[in-house]
């Protein structure tokens, strides 16, 4: 890349969190989304149908806590894969809740996908080393679970940052 003749002082961008957490998110979802090609969904798709299928039942609010989604961009995948055939959505249950659950198809194409998931997953562990992976792994969740704290008001991130001290 060539040097920026910016007047803009952007010294110390490149170390933002979100860019270089985009940038290898990126990198990493091109990589599953390459091996999951013949499979017909996307490695996003693949998280949400995991998701369902290790918690179903489960609530449209529920699956987006766990995979730290906003609703609206969950709720637009989810169509996709309700109009594909792969998930079932229900009708607004008790504390107007709609719940997910993975279709007889969408079990189909999961299954399909997972000898490509767990290929290319494999080859990406043994390429970074599985005990390095174990670490990251482990600092990640750490950092999302910080980074959903900040979202909160002070006392509550206090409290987290306490706690991983």
């Amino acid at each position: 890349m060539k040097k920026n003749s910016s007047p803009l002082d952007l010294n110390g961008t490149g170390y933002c969190a979100s860019f270089n957490f985009r940038r290898t998110a990126r990198a990493v979802t091109r990589l599953y989304d390459m091996a999951l090609q013949e499979s017909g969904i996307r490695s996003t798709q693949f998280a949400i149908l995991v998701g369902i299928a290790k918690n179903q039942p489960v609530s449209m609010g529920a699956l987006a806590e766990v995979l730290i989604i906003d609703s609206t961009t969950l709720t637009r995948s989810l169509r996709l894969l309700q109009k594909e055939g792969l998930v079932a959505i229900s009708n607004r249950a008790a504390m107007r809740q709609r719940f997910l659950t993975i279709t007889a198809k969408g079990k189909r194409t999961l299954a399909r996908s997972l000898a490509a998931w767990r290929k290319t997953h494999e080859h990406f562990v043994a390429t970074i080393g599985s005990e390095y992976w174990i670490e990251l792994r482990s600092e990640l969740e750490r950092l999302a679970r910080v980074a959903v704290a900040l979202e909160k008001p002070q006392k509550d991130v206090s409290a987290l940052m306490a706690a991983n001290s």
